[in-house]
């Protein structure tokens, strides 16, 4: 269209004021008022069976990470297809914070290399009491905008001692496009512990172990834990602690009616704001998972900066057994 046409027009009086109003309204509208990208539709985090693994394995959106940490576990066997991308590489300081999740920018790269896209299906395991590395990574790609995630159930170990398929081999893949779609709803700040702490309906539930609860090892600059928080340690919801030692395995969950059990003793209603928090972050997913994911309660949050940020603040700090009753 050339000017003078366009000029012809907007000397119609309802055109010409369709057209200032559209102008109006693009200057007037402040750059902040625009939302960062986020996640569109909720993710799905599941946990699967080997046999799973072998009837989805010729599935070409399935994309397979090994977040063990050792590289020889990789090289010495892992599952078909599998991407070793330890799970420690997912963290790192952040000018303050020692293990802290690294940005958007970095996470994105991190899962491009491993031939992630944003349209893939990931399947991530680890071994033995790195559940929560598996998980970790599992929530991080939940974070990012990934729908469809699965962790192994029983990990390595139980893979392989269900007579699946294991190789040496490594792996040719392309690069993945990925793009982070972050998703901040699942995840609370410190600004927003300090606003929960004491409120009627949260709960914040501390899976360390009670030691590092009761704050009786010195290892922070200061030690316990967030005032009424729940002490629930991650190994109760695996079994780490089976009565069989056959059956012992950190990266295998209990039964969910047991866990579902167990949380009811504690106090736990489906219906209350739950938010995890842990040393640093990691033990608090496994939790978050099962709750959010596995059990549908419909409310709980992960605190990323844990008691590595809270423990440098002057909230205050409990010591001790908790002081909440165990049943309501």
């Amino acid at each position: 269209m050339n000017l003078k046409l366009l000029q012809s027009r907007l000397k119609k009086p309802r055109i010409f004021g369709l057209f200032v109003a559209l102008v109006a309204s693009l200057v007037t509208i402040p750059l902040w008022s625009f939302s960062p990208l986020v996640a569109s539709s909720p993710s799905s985090i599941q946990f699967v069976s080997p046999q799973w693994v072998t009837a989805n394995a010729k599935d070409p959106n399935l994309r397979v990470l090994d977040v063990r940490n050792l590289p020889l576990d990789y090289i010495a066997g892992h599952l078909p297809n599998a991407v070793n991308i330890a799970d420690n590489a997912f963290r790192g300081p952040n000018g303050f914070l020692p293990v802290q999740y690294w940005d958007e920018n970095k996470l994105g790269s991190i899962f491009s290399k491993s031939g992630i896209s944003n349209n893939s299906k990931v399947l991530v395991y680890s071994d033995g009491r790195d559940i929560l590395g598996a998980t970790m990574v599992a929530y991080l790609l939940e974070r990012s905008g990934v729908k469809d995630i699965a962790v192994l159930d029983g990990g390595y170990a139980g893979y392989k001692s269900s007579s699946q398929s294991v190789t040496k081999e490594f792996p040719r893949y392309s690069t993945g496009q990925f793009t982070v779609r972050d998703n901040p709803s699942i995840r609370v700040s410190l600004a927003q512990v300090k606003e929960l702490i004491g409120k009627p309906g949260v709960v914040f539930i501390d899976p360390r172990p009670g030691d590092l609860f009761r704050g009786e090892k010195d290892i922070w600059v200061r030690n316990g834990h967030i005032p009424g928080a729940r002490n629930i340690p991650w190994p109760t919801f695996t079994e780490a602690e089976n009565a069989q030692e056959a059956l012992k395995n950190p990266h295998k969950l209990k039964p969910l009616d047991e866990i579902r059990k167990l949380l009811a003793e504690r106090g736990i209603k489906p219906s209350d704001d739950i938010i995890v928090t842990c040393s640093t972050g990691r033990e608090a997913t496994l939790q978050y998972i099962v709750l959010k994911h596995l059990l549908g309660y419909p409310k709980v949050r992960i605190y990323e900066g844990s008691w590595t940020e809270y423990s440098t603040t002057n909230l205050p700090v409990a010591t001790g057994p908790e002081k909440v009753a165990q049943t309501q």
